[in-house]
Parts: C-alpha cells; structure tokens; sequence
C-alpha cells in the first residue's frame, strides 16, 4: 500500500509520475492534477520533454542552476548536445562502466600481475600522484560482492536522483564524490603515517543516499521486498558505524574505507541541500531494496590490504 501525495488515500496499485516522481491515486496520475513541476517543461521552445530528463529545462531553480559550476562544465547532455544519448541514462551507463573496469582488473592481473592492476585502477598513499587511479579507482572494484552490493545500490537509487537533479549534475555529483572520498582515505592514512589503497563507487553511493536522504527523509526502502526501513535510518546507521571507526581504528574496520563512507555522504547530505533549498522536487514515498550484500555498502574487506569503499 501507497498513501497519495495529493489526498493521502491509501492505494494499492498506485501511479508514479515519471515527470516529476511522485506517488498519486487515480484521481491525482495526471501531471495537471498533482501540479506536476514537469508541466512547465512544456513551454520550452528549446527541450524536449521526454520523461523530464531534459537538461536543456532548468526547472523552478533556473537561476541558480545557471551560475553553478556544473553549468560550466563540459558536460552537455541536453537536447542535441554531443551526450545527448545518455540524457537520463547516466546512471546505466556508470554501471556498464563499473563492470567494465572489473573487467579490466582481471585482465591486468592475468597480463601484469598486481603491480599493473594498482597502477591503473587503485589509488593508493604510494602512488597518489598517478591521477588517473583518482577516477577509475572509483569504478574498480575489489571481488564480485563487492561489486555487486555496490552496482544493487546504485541501480536503484542513482535513478531516482538522476531524474531529479538532472543527468550532467548527477554524472558531476558521482565522480566528484568517488574521488574525493578516495582522496580522502588515502589522506587520512598519508596522516597516520600507514599505507593504504582504496577502491570502490560506495563514496559515490553514499552520497546518492545522502541526497534522497534530504529530499525525502522518510522515503521507506523494503530491504529485501519485506523490511520497511526509512532512508534516514540506513542513513544514520552508515554515518554512526563511520564515524565510530574512524575514531577506534583510523577510518578503517574490517577493511573498509570508512573514512570515505561519510565524506561521500557528508557530500551528498550538502548537496542535496541545495538541490532542496533550489529547486521545487518531488519524491516518491517508498522503494523496494531487495538485494545486497555482507558488510554494507562496500561489503567485507578487500584482498590484498586494499581498502572497499
């Protein structure tokens, strides 16, 4: 069951707008009967309103938008822009990219040994100078859970955001926030005199969390189709269990990167705050989670000494 974002009616089969995420009744599905932020698309002479992934629209935060950074990235996956193909499809196109590199890993093992696969896929306090372990430690992975639990969250979840901030701003939001949570696992252990390598998108899944977190603190994720959780709770547990062993074990417990757990989300909590205070969003009221694996977001410790975030 489903309340109604309009009435409050509970519904069983309940409509979810593709334009703008909410969860309506029959009475309420139409865009004109929810007063869906995805009608003023249609008075743009330069879009195309397709299932409000238009970036080309800038929506009730136009003005902000305009002057923000990402504006002034060469990402352009608007309408006719050179990426125009993955407007709306960011997020899949991550994943494809995230296995892609696992595979990449196994094959610059079979080829060079470990020595190759840390050169190019993770980013170690040894080598942090090779800035290219920056990005695609973010998308190398340690073992197959690994990679599976994190591809399970960001499936989901990454949609869900992408719709709503928009793709360019989504692709900018993971990246940054992948690396800077490496970043800042390596820093932490150059700090304590350790080494350390890191590698893994939970930075970047954390944040995407942290987002609909803010935007929807009470959205209920079925763990497992049975387990209503609100995202605020899965939330706050990663943030307390992070922050718990940054301060008993260095940022590090059972080989995860805790210390890149909460700067991915501390990430994604500020900049769904903007998004919040920016732009008129909409987000639905529940999601079913029905997968994952051991550990949490980055699952059990690596092999090899490598830190899983």
């Amino acid at each position: 069951m489903a309340k109604c974002d309009v009435c409050g009616k509970d519904e069983s089969m309940p409509y979810n707008c593709r334009h703008c995420g909410g969860t309506f009744c029959a009475d309420h599905r139409l865009p004109e009967n929810h007063d869906c932020t995805g009608l003023q698309d249609w008075n743009d002479p330069q879009g195309v309103f397709d299932s409000g992934f238009d970036d080309s629209v800038n929506g009730g935060g136009s003005t902000s938008r305009a002057s923000s950074l990402t504006d002034k990235l060469p990402i352009n996956t608007g309408a006719g822009g050179p990426l125009a193909y993955f407007r709306g499809n960011m997020t899949y196109a991550f994943l494809a990219l995230m296995w892609l590199t696992f595979l990449g890993q196994l094959l610059a093992s079979l080829i060079g040994g470990p020595a190759l696969e840390y050169s190019l896929f993770v980013l170690t306090s040894w080598n942090v100078e090779y800035v290219w372990t920056w990005v695609t430690s973010v998308f190398a992975h340690g073992d197959i859970m690994h990679i599976v639990f994190n591809s399970i969250v960001i499936f989901f979840f990454g949609p869900l955001v992408e719709r709503y901030v928009g793709s360019r701003e989504f692709a900018v939001l993971f990246i940054v926030s992948g690396v800077l949570a490496g970043l800042s696992q390596v820093g932490l252990g150059i700090l304590q005199g350790s080494t350390t390598a890191v590698l893994g998108a939970s930075g970047a899944a954390l944040a995407i969390m942290g987002v609909l977190t803010v935007l929807n603190p009470n959205l209920t994720v079925y763990l497992y189709f049975i387990l209503p959780v609100p995202i605020w709770a899965l939330t706050g547990l990663t943030a307390i269990a992070s922050v718990f062993f940054i301060g008993v074990g260095g940022g590090i417990g059972g080989g995860i990167a805790h210390m890149a757990h909460l700067v991915g989300l501390l990430i994604g909590l500020g900049y769904g705050e903007y998004v919040k205070r920016t732009q008129n969003v909409r987000t639905p009221s529940q999601f079913q989670l029905g997968g994952g694996g051991p550990g949490g977001p980055g699952g059990p410790g690596g092999p090899g000494g490598r830190r899983r975030f």
